[in-house]
């Protein structure tokens, strides 16, 4: 069990919802992607998602919104967090009602506490300084700010959006956010990075529960109304109805566009830079670049820590990253720069660099009918 000071301690909430179909055929809608262990370790991305908290919050303290599909493998990943703080969502509303829903349970608890909402699909390599940026974080929201935090951008990265920086809030070093901007064209994302302004938006909010819900109404009013109704609900035996009333027609808008951006305009959303590794593993080029590889750069997903795995051979390849299935051989021969999936029903073989077209392949499946792939 984890020893945190209980006064002022921040409330972690993990959003673990989406099925990473850029990870297809791997991530699936009944087994997505931040239940797999893509960590490098034995550990999910939802395990090393709360693992990284324990020196923020106690596992009481702990929060995760996932949907009902999820929920019980959820629990039994999670065994320290009660299974109270496991929110079940009917359906996908996107971010905001996540958020929001995670927001008014914990303000029912403590009206004026501070959470952090993070990503359950998201790797750090240092986690000591993501704890620092954290906390720091936190001393903004004290100050009633909403909190957004900011990565350092390593390039002209055209898959993120990014946070156009003002002036440093106070002592530091914490900055103003003036506005969220949208995927940039590579020219813009250049013109972003050299201009030292920017930092790439990475979806992790710090703030107090009170400012978010009070934004929240300002904004997006019958959004707030539904969820306060939920959350007056939550602790008695109308729950689940009300829950089932009112969340289908809560509107489906990620925080970005329902709250922050306008929030942003107001001088009411600020930043801390962050700098401890970030990556949002959105693909399997990407989960290559993460996880250690071989002398030629090849990455076998799963492998074992002296680099050895049973079912797979590799011979004069480079720069692959391969996912076996147990019980059967990959074998790759005078090939490079590719993907190789191999799950029982599924098989992927695409380039490295047209990795992010995954997603098109689950769009097709759809079309025509092939759910049971999905």
């Amino acid at each position: 069990m984890r020893m945190i000071e209980q006064q002022g301690a921040l409330y972690g909430v993990v959003l673990a919802g989406g099925t990473g179909t850029r990870l297809w055929p791997l991530s699936r809608a009944g087994h997505p992607k931040f239940l797999h262990p893509l960590t490098g370790t034995d550990a999910s991305l939802l395990q090393a998602t709360v693992d990284r908290m324990d020196q923020l919050s106690s596992s009481d303290r702990v929060f995760v919104v996932t949907g009902v599909a999820h929920a019980a493998e959820v629990v039994r990943q999670l065994t320290e967090v009660p299974a109270d703080n496991v929110l079940i969502e009917p359906s996908p509303r996107d971010s905001c009602a996540a958020i929001a829903l995670a927001a008014a349970v914990i303000a029912r608890r403590e009206p004026e506490a501070i959470m952090g909402a993070f990503a359950s699909d998201h790797l750090i390599a240092d986690k000591a300084q993501f704890t620092r940026v954290i906390q720091q974080a936190m001393g903004g929201a004290r100050q009633g700010l909403l909190m957004t935090l900011g990565i350092t951008p390593t390039r002209p990265e055209t898959g993120y959006g990014y946070l156009e920086c003002g002036s440093v809030v106070g002592d530091g070093p914490v900055m103003a956010v003036q506005e969220f901007k949208e995927k940039p064209t590579y020219d813009v994302a250049e013109s972003y990075v050299k201009s030292g302004n920017y930092l790439w938006n990475a979806g992790m909010f710090v703030w107090r529960v009170d400012v978010f819900l009070a934004e929240l109404s300002r904004q997006q009013p019958q959004l707030a109304a539904g969820i306060s109704r939920i959350a007056q609900a939550w602790d008695s035996p109308a729950r689940e109805e009300v829950l089932g009333e009112v969340w289908p027609t809560l509107p489906r808008i990620s925080v970005d566009y329902a709250v922050m951006e306008g929030a942003a305009t107001v001088g009411r959303v600020g930043t801390i830079p962050g700098d401890f590794g970030w990556n949002d593993v959105g693909d399997f080029h990407t989960l290559g670049e993460v996880l250690v590889s071989d002398h030629a750069g090849n990455v076998v997903v799963g492998n074992e820590a002296d680099g050895s795995k049973a079912g797979v051979l590799l011979r004069e390849t480079e720069n692959l990253v391969v996912v076996p299935t147990p019980g059967r051989l990959v074998a790759a021969l005078g090939v490079r720069d590719l993907v190789i999936v191999d799950t029982p029903d599924a098989v992927l073989v695409c380039p490295r660099d047209r990795a992010q077209e995954v997603k098109s392949l689950v769009d097709a499946l759809k079309d025509t009918d092939r759910l049971h792939y999905i």
